[in-house]
């Protein structure tokens, strides 16, 4: 297992990690534009002598230490990117680039991964094969996995790792569960043409007001009623925009959504029936309906194996463990999933509010005790495949 002693002292070590944290934290950037990010993360690794790979990749990177270089070879997963939010934090170190925040923590996973690899680099000798460290870039954006599978970089990789943090979990709690674990993504919108008229004479036109109410309405009873209440999905609507004055009724209407799911048959039947009712509202009421679709990333499926190693590793390392249920939030390292069997944990940071809020901050307490547990968890899961 992972040294128990550190590049330095343990209290030095912590302190350090903090330290590189704020530092993201104070200038965080957008999906596919982390060129600052990248920078510091290939500073930082270079200066601990570890290798980074040589990718086609604009923002992000992927590093790796080796031992038995003829062994196996695992995957640790963070992102790197941030949110176009303005912080609202009084941090002493809170975001210099206006309209631009961590809301959802990815400083604190890039830290967190960057202390694992610094722990493996410390050990390296003991390793039974290759650990290879991703920094993902366009999280956010939904889908900067794709990047970096279309490397090639993780063609051999046997079982790949990743985290998000949890306020809504206890300090210094891990949790997952195996099987689905977060939604499959998509967006939808809905182009309604009417025909406008004085708001006078309503009969002479076709009001897409009225055909985009009934659509939201009727968008609503496609969970309730289609889909079994021990499935879990949601429709939410989000924008809603029609007209531009008080006396005119518009031509036009539109609107957009997303749709989240867990399993594959869900996700195609509600983006079925959101066409079919879209489509026939608006034929009913004589106009038409222009209906499109962006997928995005699918569910996060935990394979049970790894997911059981990782809780095992994780009561092991002093986390208290939970298998918690399904959340309907998106995440692209399902992309990963598809290729690779692996699981996806959440870490309980235990603050006051929730991702993606301009006053969201992370513990720094649980940092150290989350870089050691996933240098751990790569040991550990190197030594299953060779042995296992």
């Amino acid at each position: 297992m992972v040294n128990e002693k550190l590049p330095k002292t343990t209290a030095e070590f912590e302190t350090e990690l903090i330290e590189i944290r704020h530092l993201f934290h104070q200038f965080p950037e957008l999906s596919n534009e982390e060129f600052q990010t990248t920078a510091s993360i290939r500073k930082l690794l270079l200066e601990a002598d570890i290798e980074i790979l040589d990718l086609p990749l604009k923002t992000g990177l992927v590093a790796q230490v080796s031992g038995n270089k003829n062994g196996p070879v695992i995957a640790i997963r963070c992102d790197i990117d941030a949110l176009p939010i303005q912080e609202q934090t009084q941090l002493s170190y809170k975001s210099v680039n206006d309209g631009i925040m961590h809301a959802c923590g990815h400083d604190f996973h890039t830290t967190a991964v960057l202390g694992s690899a610094f722990l493996l680099k410390q050990n390296e000798e003991c390793l039974a094969g290759t650990v290879k460290i991703i920094f993902q870039p366009a999280e956010e954006s939904g889908r900067g996995s794709l990047h970096i599978l279309e490397t090639g970089v993780l063609e051999e990789v046997e079982a790949i790792f990743g985290l998000h943090n949890s306020p809504s979990l206890p300090l210094g709690a891990l949790g997952t569960r195996s099987g689905p674990f977060y939604a499959a993504v998509d967006r939808f919108e809905i182009e309604i043409k009417g025909a406008g008229a004085h708001a006078a004479t309503p009969e002479k036109g076709t009001d897409p007001i009225v055909i985009a109410a009934q659509i939201v309405s009727s968008l609503q009873t496609i969970v309730s009623r289609n889909i079994s209440a021990f499935d879990q999905a949601l429709i939410s609507v989000t924008q809603l925009t029609c007209g531009n004055t008080w006396n005119v009724i518009p031509e036009t209407a539109y609107l957009q959504g997303t749709v989240r799911t867990l399993k594959a048959e869900t996700r195609k039947l509600i983006l079925d029936r959101i066409r079919q009712l879209s489509s026939g509202i608006a034929t009913a009421f004589n106009a038409s309906a222009e209906i499109s679709f962006s997928d995005g990333p699918s569910a996060v499926y935990n394979d049970s194996k790894w997911t059981d190693f990782a809780f095992n590793v994780a009561e092991a390392s002093g986390f208290i463990t939970e298998e918690i249920p399904p959340e309907l939030i998106g995440e692209d390292f399902s992309d990963y999933q598809k290729h690779i069997p692996g699981v996806f944990v959440n870490i309980g940071t235990g603050t006051p509010y929730p991702l993606h809020h301009p006053k969201f901050t992370v513990d720094d307490n649980i940092l150290l005790k989350t870089a050691h547990y996933f240098a751990i968890l790569a040991e550990a899961a190197l030594h299953e495949l060779t042995t296992g």
